[in-house]
């Protein structure tokens, strides 16, 4: 743990504050136990006892009850220390894991083909410019309505968003997912069960008079869907593909992205969440990339996978791998989709268990992100436009979009 904890570049010292914690939550409990056995014990003297002796037993008696008292004081406060400790810390990275920070990752593999715009004899615009072409994209309402980055998808905006949702659905349903709409706002259990409430707390929107928060993925609200549950076995795996809206504060990220849609507050997703036996839990995440490769594949976007780096990891993931496409104006690949196994961290904390003949134990939970509609928008439109500011609709989508080929500009 102390060199998970390193190799994140979180605070090694937690885990010796967290073993001193969990030595007097133990300690102390063991105190609360001897005293409670000797407290009943005199209760059984005190009736036979008379006189003197049963004045002195009395006298014990009222002192064992104080004791009683302050040890099961000292164990809850030992106990709510070592739990308050333990939600601090994040996963077990995996050794296979890079380390260093956001720069340190590891190109697994690259796929499609880079366009080479200048020979075809034009300059690429960038998603905004074709989205305002296209009539597809408004920000300057989105940041009157709702400040900056919100925005309106219109028009064949909109009904590009309702075929990738489609779409992405109906791979994961071929795929053996059970589609889920699942709900916006949780509780705070939920959040911290899932490790949303660490490290990434101030990303978190939170509806201080109703204690409820607004999720930044649907992975929450499945991964919690389970929780105080005992699965049988041979359920698993068990896999749903949620949409949700996901709301993220982006703090940290001024300055960044700031033209179009790329980063923003709000945005649709569709996700993908496993639970699987522990020792499935590695097959299970190359599986979930494969359905993320299968899908930037179909959209025909060029892109890369990488091996996140140590530092880079979310709270909950041991390991992580990120999809990343070509953004043709950026001159970069960025990030489209990412899945993550968290291992037991999840379940352990949502307590979700398996049962397997008479033996109950943890499970492990993964996710995968399989459409982060803004961000797909932005490479499908980049990176399929023509020199006249239409846009090649790739051909999964058609059947969602009535059979369209092109999104033709239109007239001012």
């Amino acid at each position: 743990m102390r060199a998970s904890q390193r190799a994140r570049g979180e605070d090694v010292a937690l885990v010796d504050a967290l073993l001193s914690a969990d030595e007097r939550r133990r300690s102390s409990g063991v105190r609360f136990d001897e005293l409670r056995a000797e407290q009943k014990a005199l209760g059984k003297l005190i009736p036979k006892a008379a006189g003197d002796e049963k004045a002195e037993l009395l006298k014990k008696a009222s002192q064992l009850a104080a004791d009683v008292k302050a040890a099961d004081a000292e164990r809850d406060a030992a106990d709510a220390e070592t739990q308050q400790l333990l939600l601090q810390l994040g996963n077990l990275v995996h050794p296979d894991v890079p380390v260093g920070g956001e720069e340190d990752f590891v190109t697994l593999e690259t796929h499609g083909t880079i366009r080479d715009f200048a020979a075809e004899g034009f300059e690429p615009k960038d998603h905004l410019e074709l989205g305002q072409l296209l009539g597809a994209i408004d920000v300057e309402r989105g940041a009157k309505v709702s400040g900056s980055r919100f925005y309106f998808l219109t028009g064949v905006g909109a009904l590009l968003e309702l075929a990738l949702v489609n779409a992405a659905m109906a791979q994961a349903t071929a795929a053996g997912f059970t589609p889920m709409l699942t709900p916006a706002l949780v509780r705070p259990q939920s959040m911290a069960g899932t490790g949303f409430l660490g490290q990434a707390a101030q990303d978190v929107y939170h509806l201080d008079k109703d204690d409820l928060y607004l999720v930044g993925t649907s992975e929450v609200p499945l991964a919690a869907y389970h929780m105080d549950e005992i699965i049988d076995a041979d359920r698993l795996p068990l896999r749903y593909a949620g949409f949700s809206p996901c709301f993220r504060r982006e703090a940290g990220s001024h300055g960044k992205d700031t033209r179009g849609i790329f980063r923003v507050h709000q945005f649709d997703k569709v996700e993908m969440f496993s639970y699987v036996a522990p020792e499935e839990s590695q097959a299970e995440h190359q599986r979930l990339l494969e359905w993320e490769k299968q899908w930037l594949t179909s959209l025909e976007l060029p892109f890369r996978v990488i091996d996140v780096a140590s530092a880079d990891l979310g709270a909950s993931a041991a390991r992580k791998f990120d999809c990343e496409a070509w953004i043709p104006t950026q001159g970069k690949y960025r990030e489209l989709t990412s899945t993550s196994d968290c291992t037991e961290f999840q379940s352990r904390r949502l307590s979700i268990r398996v049962r397997e003949g008479k033996q109950v134990r943890p499970l492990a939970t993964l996710n995968g992100t399989l459409c982060a509609v803004p961000r797909t928008i932005v490479a499908i439109l980049e990176n399929h436009q023509q020199a006249d500011g239409s846009v090649r609709v790739p051909e999964v989508l058609r059947p969602y979009l009535g059979g369209r080929e092109i999104l033709e500009p239109v007239a001012e």
